[in-house]
C-alpha cells in the first residue's frame, strides 16, 4: 500500500506536469507549521531559475492545475512560492479504511533478507550492570523491528568468555582451592557435574582477581599462562571453565529476561577459536598479513581516509589473538553459516574505531561477500543527574539487576494507590509499567546520544515517558470495553463521515503516517522514530479524548465512527509498544 506521503507527492507531481513543469518538483513534506496548512511543497522555488519565473507564480498555475483535486480540499500559494495544503477529509477517511483491513496496516515491504544482529555482549563471570542496558534494549528493538519489516533476524549475544577475564578468575579460584580436581594432572575421572561455586562468588572472584593482578606481576604472569592454557585446550581447565558459562549464562538470562530481551544464538569468542588458525594463515597466504614489530597486522588505511587509520592488529607479537581476532573470525563464520544480508553491530560508540579496523580488514581479506552490508550502530552512555555515569550511592557500577528492582518498586507504590487493582495484578502491572519506563525512556534518546537516567521522570504518567503511553492505552481500552459492555457494536468501516472537529482529524493524520515512520525506522535502525511517533499519536488521542464525549455522542454514526477510529489507534500504539519491547496492561 503506497504511503500517504507519497500519493500527496504524485498528485502534486502531475499538477506540476499539468502546468507544465517538471513533475519531480512536487515533493510533499508535513508541514512545519501545522497552524498554518497539514502538508506543504516547496518545488516552485527550485523551478524559479529553471523556468526563469518567479516562484509564485509558478506555484499559482500547480495551484489552479488542482482547483478540482479530490486528495486536496484547501491548496493555497504564500510568497514568495509556498505552496500550503490541506488534505480532503473523505480521501483520509478512506485511506485509514484501507489501513485498516491491510495486512501490518498497509506498510511496504521488500523481499526478506536475512539481518543478524550482534549485540549484548556481556563478558561470564561478571554481573550485568547498567553499562549493559543500551546494548540489551536497543538491539532487541532494533531486532523486532527488522522482524516486523519481514526479514529473517538472528540475534547473538556475542559472550565475552575467552579472554584474560577467564584465566583471572580460573588463577583465584586456584589460589582458595587448590585441592579441586580440575587442577590436578593426573586425574583422568569425571568431573563433579555441580560447579564449585555460586553467581555470587564470580561476581566477588573476579574483581578481586583483576585488581590482584595489576599489583602482583607474578599472579598476573600465572593469569596469563592459565588463559594460554585454556584456550589451548587443557581438559580441567575446560571443565571449569564450562562451568563458569553455565553458571554465568543462566544468571544473564534471567536478567535478559526481566528485560524481555531473548537472543537466538549464545555465542562467544571461544566459538571460533577453531575457526581463528585457517583464517590466519589465509590472510597471511594471501598476502594481506604481514609482520609488523612482531604483530601480524593487515593494513587498513584508503586514500580517502581524512584520518590516519592504523592497521588492525591480527595477532599480538606473542601470538594471542585479540578481540579483534575473533570478531573477524566470527564474521567468517557468520557468512558461511548463515550468508546473511547484513550484520549490525549495537555496541558503545567508543569502539567505532575498532569496527571500522574489523569491516575493513573482512573486505580485504574475502571473510565477506562484497554485497554484504556491514552497520556499527554506536550508542552512548547512561548518566546519572551529575551528567557522569550511573553509579550507585556508595559510588559503585549499579547492577542492571538493580535498576530494575528500583523502577518496579517505584512503580509498585503508584499502581497502588489504585483500590480497584488486587495485589497480584498490581504487582504484575507495576512490573509492566516499569519496563515500559526503562526501555522507552532508553529507546525515545537517539541511540548515539548520551542520556541521563531519571527515575522520578522515567515512571512519571505524564510528558514523553512509557508510562504516559501506556495509561493512553488503557484508557482506549477502558472505552472500548464500556461501549462494548453497554451493548455498542463497532462500525465496520471509518466512513461514516467526515472528522467532526481539528482533533479528531489530527489524530487521523497521524495514524495515517505509521507506514513511513516504520519504513524509516527500519532503514535507519532507529527506535526513536517509533517513539516520537506514538507520543505524537498519543497527545493527538488525548486531545481528542477531551474535545469529545465519545460514549454519549447522541448521533450513533458518528459515536461508531469514533469507536472504530480508537479501535485502529489502539491496534497502532500496540503494534509499535511490541516492536519496542513492551506491552500494555489493561488497567492502571
Amino acid at each position: 500500500m503506497q504511503q500517504l506521503i507519497d500519493i500527496l507527492t504524485d498528485e502534486m507531481g502531475k499538477a506540476f506536469a499539468a502546468a507544465g513543469y517538471d513533475a519531480s518538483m512536487g515533493k510533499v513534506t508535513v508541514s512545519q507549521r501545522p497552524d498554518l496548512c497539514e502538508f506543504q511543497c516547496n518545488g516552485a522555488m527550485a523551478g524559479a531559475k529553471q523556468y526563469h519565473k518567479a516562484p509564485f507564480m509558478i506555484a499559482d498555475d500547480v495551484a489552479a492545475a488542482l482547483a478540482d483535486s479530490a486528495v486536496f480540499s484547501s491548496v493555497s500559494v504564500v510568497k514568495p512560492g509556498f505552496i500550503n495544503l490541506d488534505v480532503n477529509d473523505s480521501f483520509l477517511a478512506g485511506y485509514l479504511e484501507a489501513m485498516r483491513t491491510e495486512d501490518k496496516f498497509g506498510m511496504e515491504t521488500s523481499a526478506p533478507r536475512c539481518v543478524i544482529l550482534d549485540y549484548g555482549g556481556p563478558n561470564v563471570a561478571k554481573p550485568l550492570h547498567v553499562g549493559h542496558l543500551r546494548s540489551a534494549v536497543i538491539g532487541e528493538a532494533i531486532k523486532r523491528i527488522v522482524r516486523y519489516h519481514g526479514d529473517k533476524a538472528i540475534g547473538d549475544i556475542h559472550l565475552g568468555d575467552w579472554g584474560l577475564q577467564m584465566g583471572l578468575v580460573i588463577t583465584e579460584l586456584q589460589e582458595r582451592q587448590p585441592d579441586l580436581p580440575y587442577f590436578d594432572d593426573a586425574y583422568t575421572g569425571e568431573y563433579p557435574a555441580e560447579p564449585p561455586f555460586t553467581v555470587a562468588d564470580l561476581e566477588e572472584i573476579y574483581p578481586f582477581a583483576s585488581a590482584r593482578s595489576k599489583e602482583d606481576k607474578e599472579y598476573y604472569a600465572r593469569a596469563l599462562e592459565n588463559t594460554h592454557l585454556l584456550q589451548e585446550g587443557k581438559r580441567g581447565l575446560r571443565a571449569l571453565w564450562q562451568h563458569i558459562i553455565n553458571v554465568s549464562v543462566s544468571d544473564m538470562k534471567r536478567n535478559y529476561q526481566n528485560l524481555a530481551v531473548e537472543f537466538d544464538l549464545w555465542n562467544g569468542e571461544s566459538t571460533v577459536n577453531d575457526v581463528i588458525p585457517g583464517m590466519v594463515e589465509k590472510m597471511k597466504e594471501d598476502g594481506f598479513a604481514y609482520l609488523s614489530d612482531g604483530a601480524l597486522v593487515v593494513d587498513v588505511a584508503e586514500e580517502t581516509d581524512t584520518k590516519e587509520l592504523p592497521p588492525c592488529m591480527i595477532l599480538k607479537s606473542d601470538g594471542a589473538a585479540l578481540y579483534t581476532t575473533t570478531d573477524l573470525a566470527t564474521l567468517d563464520e557468520r557468512e558461511k553459516l548463515y550468508h546473511p544480508d547484513e550484520i549490525i553491530y549495537i555496541t558503545d560508540k567508543r569502539q567505532e574505531l575498532h569496527f571500522k579496523q574489523v569491516f575493513r580488514a573482512a573486505r580485504k581479506c574475502g571473510l565477506v561477500a562484497e554485497n554484504v552490508k556491514l552497520r556499527h550502530i554506536g550508542f552512548g552512555t547512561v548518566n546519572g543527574a551529575d551528567g557522569k555515569p550511573f553509579k550507585t550511592r556508595d559510588g559503585g557500577v549499579m547492577r542492571l539487576e538493580t535498576l530494575i528492582s528500583d523502577i518496579n518498586s517505584a512503580m509498585a507504590e503508584k499502581i497502588r494507590s489504585n483500590p480497584d487493582i488486587p495485589e497480584e495484578e498490581a504487582v504484575k502491572t507495576a512490573s509492566q509499567v516499569a519496563l515500559a519506563a526503562i526501555k522507552y525512556g532508553d529507546l525515545s534518546n537517539q541511540a548515539s546520544k548520551d542520556y541521563i537516567f531519571d527515575i522520578e521522570k522515567f515512571t512519571s504518567f505524564e510528558g514523553n515517558t512509557g508510562p504516559y503511553i501506556l495509561y493512553t492505552i488503557v484508557r482506549i481500552k477502558s472505552i472500548l470495553s464500556r461501549y462494548e459492555k453497554e451493548g455498542g457494536k463497532a462500525a465496520d468501516t471509518l466512513m461514516v463521515g467526515a472528522p467532526s472537529g481539528e482533533s479528531e482529524k489530527a489524530l487521523m493524520l497521524s495514524l495515517s503516517a505509521f507506514g513511513g515512520m516504520m519504513q524509516n525506522a527500519y532503514e535507519e535502525c532507529a527506535p526513536h522514530r517509533i517513539c516520537a511517533y506514538i507520543y505524537e499519536v498519543a497527545n493527538n488521542f488525548n486531545s481528542f479524548y477531551h474535545a469529545n464525549r465519545i460514549l454519549t455522542e447522541e448521533d450513533p454514526a458518528r459515536r461508531e465512527k469514533w469507536i472504530a477510529l480508537l479501535a485502529l489507534t489502539k491496534r497502532i500504539l500496540e503494534t509499535c509498544i511490541d516492536v519496542l519491547g513492551f506491552e500494555a496492561p489493561d488497567r492502571m
